[in-house]
């Protein structure tokens, strides 16, 4: 056994798209979904990286890369399909951070990170539904790189699962807290809590699915996450490509209110010059 098979994302990928068709530290394969051949991708960790940084589940300059070469090989292999046609792209969550180090910095990751974004936000504009599933951390810039620019965006209800810009310790350095402390802020303040369910209050998370073992799903519980990204594959070919919806639930019209105002009087002055 490597450590590859002891991170959710791994087992997560082997559960629904079974072996990978290319090696670590992104895993993508296709496999059936529904009525559909899916493409599943997901970050796994690389002991052998030649960058130390970036061993992990991190994204990192060859995560950053590859994640957008998996994604830009879908959208290439369906050109000429029909818009509404298109295969899904499925990207499991399970990344800690971006890889933090001089020779990351040095070397471009934020053009790695950046490639990745927008072969997902090409994805998603060409017609392919992109659907995000939340198994483990889904951390940082590695977030933004891989996943949060999916039509859709669910999670496991599971002690282990989090969205968040930082870790929580390193949160309650910078907060000069206590671990303790930043979890009471974060009953009383959405986005600083660590909960999905919390995150769900955002108005970002499209459902949280309850009552699976995150770390040892057993048959039935597979399949009710395979009908739960069916469902999302249906609702996002029926939706529109923006992620204009984020902003335009009861969560978000709650919880969001000074952001949706913020954008509505940027917008009415750029309009007006």
């Amino acid at each position: 056994m490597n450590d590859t098979t002891l991170t959710r994302g791994a087992r997560w990928f082997n559960a629904l798209a079974g072996e990978p068709s290319s090696a670590a530290p992104v895993w993508s394969g296709d496999a059936p979904l529904g009525g559909d051949t899916a493409r599943f991708i997901t970050v796994v960790p690389d002991p052998a990286n030649r960058f130390p940084r970036a061993t992990t589940n991190v994204v990192g300059l060859e995560q950053g890369w590859q994640l957008a070469r998996a994604v830009r090989e879908a959208i290439e292999a369906d050109t000429g399909v029909d818009a509404g046609t298109r295969r899904p792209i499925v990207a499991i969550v399970d990344v800690k951070s971006q890889a933090y180090g001089y020779r990351e910095e040095m070397l471009g990751i934020h053009l790695a990170c950046a490639a990745a974004v927008d072969a997902y936000a090409s994805a998603r504009d060409a017609g392919h539904p992109v659907i995000a599933l939340i198994v483990g951390p889904a951390m940082s810039g590695a977030f933004l790189a891989h996943g949060y620019q999916a039509n859709r965006i669910v999670a496991l209800d599971a002690p282990g699962t989090m969205v968040h810009a930082m870790g929580k310790e390193a949160a309650a350095r910078v907060t000069r807290r206590t671990v303790e402390e930043l979890d009471e802020l974060g009953d009383t303040i959405v986005p600083m809590s660590y909960s999905m369910a919390s995150f769900a209050k955002l108005g970002l998370l499209d459902q949280l699915i309850e009552g699976i073992d995150a770390d040892a799903p057993d048959a039935a519980q597979i399949e009710r996450v395979r009908t739960v990204l069916v469902e999302q594959i249906r609702s996002a070919r029926e939706g529109d490509r923006t992620l204009a919806r984020r902003l335009e639930s009861a969560a978000a019209r709650q919880t969001r209110a000074a952001s949706i105002e913020v954008r509505r009087r940027l917008a009415e002055q750029w309009d007006a010059v």
